[in-house]
C-alpha cells in the first residue's frame, strides 16, 4: 500500500500564512478533519513538507481504505449509478483500482463527494496538536500509525 498517501488536515486557518491556506486549498483539505488519498509523488511531498504543521499523513492498510471507501457518498445518484460510471461493479474493485493507480480518489469529483469528512478522534488526540508526531504530538509523517487514528476518526 506504499504508493498512497493518507492525509488528514488536524488544524484550522487562523493566523496561517497565505502560502499555507494555498496549499491546502490545493490537498483539497479546506476544513479540520477533512482526509484525501494521493499517490506518493515527489511532488506531493514538497508539498506535504510545507503544510507539516497543519496535517498528519501516512500509508493507509486495506482495511482502513476499504473503511474509507466506503464512507464515499454519491452526487444525486445511487451508489451503484456511481460505481458504474467510474467503471466499476463494487466497492472493493474500486478499492483494487485506486491500489493499482487506475483510479485516483482526487479525480472523482463529478461522481462522490470529496474530500472525505471524519469525525474527530474518540478518546481525543493522545498528543498536542502543536507538536510533531515523533515528539509525542499530532502533526507529520506517522507512517502505519495512521491507521490507529483513521479507526477512531470513522
Amino acid at each position: 500500500m506504499s504508493n498512497l498517501m493518507l492525509i488528514i488536515r488536524l488544524r484550522g486557518s487562523a493566523g496561517s500564512p497565505w502560502f499555507i491556506e494555498e496549499t491546502l486549498r490545493n490537498l483539497r483539505l479546506s476544513r479540520v478533519f477533512n482526509a484525501m488519498l494521493y499517490p506518493d509523488t515527489s511532488p506531493l511531498k514538497g508539498m506535504l513538507i510545507k503544510v507539516q504543521p497543519y496535517v498528519t499523513w501516512g500509508e493507509p492498510s486495506d482495511e482502513v481504505l476499504s473503511m474509507l471507501l466506503s464512507k464515499l457518498k454519491p452526487k444525486g445518484k445511487t451508489i451503484e449509478e456511481a460505481l458504474k460510471s467510474v467503471g466499476v461493479e463494487n466497492t472493493s474493485n474500486l478499492k483494487q483500482a485506486i491500489v493499482e493507480g487506475k483510479i485516483k480518489l482526487h479525480e472523482l469529483d463529478d461522481t462522490f463527494s470529496l474530500p472525505l469528512r471524519l469525525h474527530p478522534p474518540r478518546g481525543g488526540f493522545k498528543g498536542s496538536v502543536k507538536r510533531p508526531f515523533k515528539d509525542e504530538g499530532e502533526f507529520g509523517y506517522r507512517g502505519q500509525k495512521i491507521n490507529e487514528l483513521v479507526k477512531r476518526m470513522i
